[in-house]
């Protein structure tokens, strides 16, 4: 059985709420953690992961919040490093680009 962490599995509910609600609003992490019942400060800094991935844009402002930074048809996977618990979207340009290798 494959068991993913507590933060990975809070940065697929992210990526799949941000999807859901892309043409809409930027989404706060306070958004997102209370819609799913969870920790807002856990969320902030998954979604803060993800942005230093590029997988998420910040907006600052009155109506700020996180957007996806890619279409979700090209976010394929998602990975943690065992090393450091960061969530990191492959595209499929990256995962050919890694491949040939």
């Amino acid at each position: 059985m494959f068991k993913l962490s507590k933060k990975a599995d809070y940065g697929l509910i992210a990526v799949k709420h941000l999807a859901m609600h892309r043409q809409e609003h930027a989404c706060s992490a306070n958004e997102i953690a209370e819609e799913y019942g969870i920790s807002a400060t856990l969320m902030a800094k998954v979604l803060q992961k993800l942005a230093h991935h590029s997988v998420v844009s910040a907006k600052h402002g009155s109506s700020g919040g996180y957007q996806l930074a890619k279409d979700p048809v090209t976010i394929s996977q998602m990975s943690e490093d065992p090393h450091e618990p960061a969530l990191v979207a492959l595209s499929s340009a990256s995962r050919s680009h890694m491949s040939s290798s």
